[in-house]
């Protein structure tokens, strides 16, 4: 599949019309439902051949953020053999090992992030900071889709790298405003 054909069929599977409020809280008048693209194998398959491209010899593990960036990030891990974490967006509670990071995660690993969309950079920015707490060096951040509005910015203000598969307007999606 062509990166073109990709980015269409991502837009034909997870963009919805109408009015959203965003994790960021900011209204949109689309939503890119991320649950609709990564939970269908063919193109689940196609990210995790894009994501491998950023994964090279110095990285140890590839990390996803709860919910969202675990099935990106085991697809990830398939394709490039890498094994990886699950970054929680809070501790259990009162049970089990109340750790925010599921799975091995040795000090000093080197770590590239995988996330589905990126809005503000949030969720991200907040993924880089507990991976860095527990010791591990983030090498780069890849989303599927940057939607343009302010998250390259806010990952990379964190000193790491961003890279974006596909931009909202590759999707054929206009700048809101």
């Amino acid at each position: 599949m062509t990166d073109a054909e990709l980015a269409q069929a991502l837009r034909q599977a997870a963009l919805l019309e109408g009015d959203f409020t965003l994790r960021s809280g900011r209204k949109s008048k689309y939503y890119l439902d991320k649950y609709l693209f990564e939970t269908r194998p063919e193109l689940l398959r196609e990210l995790a051949l894009r994501f491998a491209r950023f994964v090279d010899q110095n990285t140890d593990r590839i990390a996803g953020a709860e919910l969202g960036g675990i099935a990106l990030a085991a697809a990830a891990a398939l394709e490039t053999g890498r094994p990886f974490v699950i970054v929680r967006n809070s501790k259990k509670a009162g049970y089990g090992t109340g750790k925010l990071i599921e799975g091995r995660l040795n000090p000093k690993e080197r770590v590239l992030l995988v996330e589905d969309i990126a809005t503000s950079g949030g969720q991200a920015v907040e993924a880089i900071n507990t991976l860095r707490a527990s010791g591990a060096e983030v090498t780069g951040v890849v989303v599927v889709i940057d939607r343009q509005e302010g998250g390259r910015q806010a990952i990379e203000s964190t000193g790491v790298a961003f890279h974006a598969l596909f931009r909202s307007e590759d999707l054929g999606i206009r700048p809101e405003g």
